[in-house]
C-alpha cells in the first residue's frame, strides 16, 4: 500500500482515515502532534504554534494555539470515527529559539501541548521537545511510525504508534 504524501503546514490540522505520509516540515519552536486510533485507522497530525488562545486573536486557524488546536485534532479524528480512549500520540518540537528576547515559545508552547493532551486523557507514547535544533516530524498511518529529522542528529525513528497502542 503506497501512503499519500500530506503536508501539514503552519498551524494546521490534518485528519484522515487510511494509508497517508503526513509531515511538518521545520519545526522550530512549533510542536508537532501526531496521534492515531489504530483500531478505526483514523490518524492526524497538528503543526501548533503557539501556547495559548486569547479572545483578541485575529487567527481563525485553531492549530495556531495549543489548547484549541490539540482539541481540534481530537474533535476531527472523532468526526472520521475515532475513539479518544484509544488515542496514542506522539509529540516534537518546541526547540528553543527566541530565548534572546526572553521568551521560550518552545518551551510554553511544549508544555501546553502535554497539558492539553493530558486533559483530554489522550496517551502521550513518546516526545522529542525541546532543545535548540528545528526539527521535521514524518507519520506514517499505515505503519504508525514516527520519524523526527535533525540536521546535526540525522533521522531517527521516535516511536510506532501501532505498537504503542
Amino acid at each position: 500500500m503506497t501512503d499519500t504524501p500530506v503536508l501539514v503546514g503552519l498551524a494546521e490540522i490534518q485528519a484522515l482515515n487510511g494509508a497517508a505520509m503526513l509531515t511538518c516540515l521545520g519545526l522550530g519552536s512549533c510542536v508537532s502532534v501526531c496521534a492515531l486510533d489504530p483500531v478505526a485507522n483514523v490518524s492526524g497530525m497538528a503543526h501548533i504554534m503557539l501556547p495559548q488562545s486569547n479572545p483578541r486573536s485575529n487567527s481563525n486557524k485553531p492549530g495556531t494555539f495549543a489548547d484549541t488546536g490539540v482539541q481540534e485534532l481530537v474533535n476531527s479524528m472523532e468526526a472520521l470515527g475515532a475513539d479518544r480512549s484509544r488515542l496514542v500520540c506522539a509529540v516534537a518540537g518546541g526547540a528553543s529559539t527566541c530565548t534572546h528576547i526572553g521568551m521560550d515559545f518552545g518551551k510554553r508552547t511544549a508544555d501546553a501541548v502535554v497539558q492539553k493532551l493530558k486533559a483530554l486523557g489522550v496517551k502521550c507514547a513518546a516526545a522529542d521537545l525541546g532543545g535548540t535544533v528545528g526539527r521535521s516530524v514524518t507519520m506514517s498511518t499505515d505503519s504508525g511510525n514516527v520519524t523526527v529529522n535533525t540536521i546535526n542528529m540525522g533521522e531517527s525513528v521516535l516511536c510506532s504508534l501501532r505498537e504503542a497502542a
